[in-house]
């Protein structure tokens, strides 16, 4: 049985020595300035923009990383604060801001759908890849479009994610739109935690 190619951008999952993700995270401001929808399931990276700050100087504020090699990813956006005029809204529309919540912790691992654009095998597992960013988010359910570039994963170590394995979860193929377990590679620094290693 194939695969559904359904994104769901990043979702944690558990810390790389076992334990389970307790849901710990940081909670992070996204300006009305901002012209960037906002998703659960989002990478991002602290905003370098003065006017995009948080007025009150309690919470970091955030963009939406492009997750393309080289760049930074500071966490992942797991949870998006309810508006008071908009109990139903799962997601921040662009211009619009708000508060979301995002996991940071450097050690725990990920799940996220490949794109289907290259072939999936055993290799990939060890190797770094790159993020896709989708069709920008689903506007119902809330969740992200962010997915692995399946024709990226390589030796690279400025690639954003680092391939632990395919994900063990039931129906999960090792075909197009499987889903991975990663960590994020440059969550530090621009170079890269992981150098990725391939068999030959």
């Amino acid at each position: 049985m194939a695969n559904t190619n359904k994104p769901f951008g990043l979702r944690p999952v558990r810390h790389l020595n076992g334990a389970p993700w307790n849901g710990a995270v940081q909670k992070a401001y996204v300006s009305s300035l901002y012209g960037t929808a906002v998703f659960v399931g989002d990478p991002v990276v602290w905003s370098p923009t003065l006017t995009e700050k948080d007025p009150l100087a309690k919470y970091p504020t955030i963009n939406v990383s492009a997750g393309t090699t080289g760049l930074l990813i500071r966490g992942v956006v797991t949870a998006i604060e309810p508006s008071p005029t908009n109990l139903s809204r799962q997601y921040i529309p662009a211009l619009t801001g708000g508060y979301v919540f995002i996991c940071t912790d450097p050690d725990v691992v990920f799940q996220i759908q490949d794109d289907g654009s290259g072939t999936p095998a055993a290799v990939f597992v060890g190797q770094n890849a790159e993020c896709a960013a989708g069709s920008g988010g689903s506007t119902i359910s809330g969740l992200s479009s962010f997915v692995l570039d399946a024709s990226t994963p390589t030796t690279t170590q400025a690639h954003n994610l680092h391939i632990l394995g395919l994900s063990d979860i039931p129906g999960n193929e090792l075909d197009d739109y499987a889903v991975w377990d990663v960590l994020l590679n440059t969550i530090e620094n621009a170079t890269g935690r992981f150098l990725g290693v391939t068999a030959a």
